[in-house]
């Protein structure tokens, strides 16, 4: 009996997407790259890229097509000026169907708008990139985005970072991010965090997801703030819209507590650049305290570092400030200056716990 049941290759198309996302990104990247011009070194690694895959050459024609980016590609022929003749002619021929592909699918999209699902989203040609970036516990990481915003990681951070024709949209999953964000005011970037949209086109700010809150400080321009409806986070194209001019606004030098519940009322307060710089030391590896409670300087200390602080049950240690600088990570540091000028020792409770004592 003939079996006509054959087994489906998934590694294969597993495979197969994998290699289509890094091609999509590194076609992203490369546009970047042209867009400022290349340095002789990535001249050279641009043409064995080209050279290892005719994918490679129709993908970066279709990144610049969703990008509006094709006047950037007209200066390959000056790049490789010993096949002018040649390159040209096949570059004008790819951008042609590139561009056509792109319409086309533009418009199957507008007449279908059902086909504008979560799912159907993914894989349309709609979305150019889709990245995540995570830090562990005591790490930082800088990114460059696809549009040269600089994204910086604290520790402990998780996104997801989603760039289409229409949108710029970070996922703020975990942890905290300060973003310094390029300026196009075709499209809106907004940092989801915390069932909250925070909207800027050229301007910078720190997003910090807390237990049920989200602190946001905006250190340069001006953002918007908005309740993230269900509906406007699955689908990107709803975020591509500015935020109404009714939406909570916040601007340098300000900070606001936004209240995920949205039970609480969210005070928009003025923040000096003193405090602002003790909020985000910790882009240089330093944490700053000046007057937090004892307790509140352990539990942000704590975020740096897998060690767990307890504090004894003690109405002394409740009455203890700390102002100074530490050092991200560096417990035994800490525990010489709790020692030396809070009058705190400590006790290791296993590997992991640290009980801290009043001496006095």
């Amino acid at each position: 009996m003939t079996n006509n049941i054959h087994p489906i290759p998934l590694q294969s198309k597993r495979q197969q997407a994998v290699l289509d996302e890094q091609r999509l990104a590194e076609a992203s990247d490369w546009i970047a790259k042209l867009d400022r011009n290349l340095t002789p070194a990535e001249t050279e690694a641009l043409q064995l890229w080209l050279a290892q895959s005719p994918e490679h050459r129709a993908t970066l024609l279709e990144v610049a097509a969703l990008w509006d980016k094709m006047d950037t590609l007209q200066r390959l022929a000056d790049l490789f000026p010993q096949a002018e003749k040649n390159v040209r002619p096949q570059w004008q021929h790819w951008g042609l169907a590139a561009s056509v592909a792109l319409v086309a699918s533009l418009l199957t999209l507008w007449w279908q708008p059902e086909l504008l699902t979560p799912s159907a989203t993914a894989t349309s040609a709609i979305v150019s990139t889709q990245s995540s970036y995570q830090t562990r516990i005591g790490e930082t990481n800088t990114i460059e985005l696809p549009d040269q915003s600089k994204l910086v990681l604290n520790t402990n951070s998780f996104v997801v970072v989603k760039y289409s024709a229409k949108a710029r949209i970070i996922e703020l999953q975990r942890g905290e991010i300060l973003i310094d964000v390029a300026h196009d005011t075709s499209r809106p970037l907004s940092v989801l965090a915390g069932g909250k949209i925070i909207q800027a086109v050229g301007t910078a700010f720190n997003v910090q997801v807390r237990d049920r809150q989200v602190e946001l400080i905006v250190t340069d321009g001006k953002v918007r703030v908005e309740t993230a409806l269900t509906e406007m986070i699955a689908d990107e194209h709803r975020l591509a819209n500015r935020l109404p001019e009714t939406a909570l606004a916040i601007s340098k030098g300000e900070k606001v507590d936004l209240d995920a519940s949205g039970q609480q009322e969210e005070k928009v307060l003025k923040i000096d650049a003193v405090d602002i710089a003790a909020s985000l030391s910790w882009r240089s590896g330093n944490l700053i305290f000046r007057g937090e409670s004892l307790a509140e300087a352990v539990a942000e200390i704590s975020r740096y570092t897998d060690i767990q602080f307890e504090l004894a049950d003690d109405a002394k240690l409740k009455d203890i400030h700390v102002a100074g600088m530490f050092k991200t990570g560096d417990v035994n540091g800490l525990l010489a200056v709790f020692k030396s000028n809070f009058n705190i020792s400590h006790e290791r409770l296993s590997r992991d716990r640290i009980l801290l004592k009043f001496e006095g």
